[in-house]
Formats: C-alpha cells, structure tokens, sequence
C-alpha cells in the first residue's frame, strides 16, 4: 500500500467568464493524498465546450 497518492477527480462547476458569462465547465482537480486524505491540490484545470483545456486561473467562481 502506498502512503502518498496523486488522484484525479472531475466534476462540474459555475464559473463566470468575463466574455461569456456564467458557464458551467468540467473542472477537474489533481490532488496529493496521504493514506486516503487529501492533503494539497497540486493543479486544477477545466474544460470548455469546444475541447480546450485551460487553467481555471482566468475563471471566477460565481456565487
């Protein structure tokens, strides 16, 4: 059994793109995990329509 792990997990959001408006984006988050619990987010990363992947630093949540 390992001790650390790295996982994925996908799920969609409300974000709101300045152009677009709100969009609900595929975001999917990698995270570090120390025997099961998550510890730290290493990256986070969402999908848009078309395919494209971009950094979810561009995007706010929206409330």
């Amino acid at each position: 059994m390992k001790l650390i792990k790295v996982k994925r997990h996908t799920k969609y959001e409300n974000r709101f793109a300045p152009k677009m408006g709100r969009v609900k984006a595929k975001v999917t988050y990698i995270k570090k995990q120390f025997l099961g619990i998550s510890i730290a987010t290493l990256h986070k990363y969402r999908e848009t329509y078309y395919g494209e992947v971009k950094d979810c630093s561009d995007c706010q949540l929206s409330a």
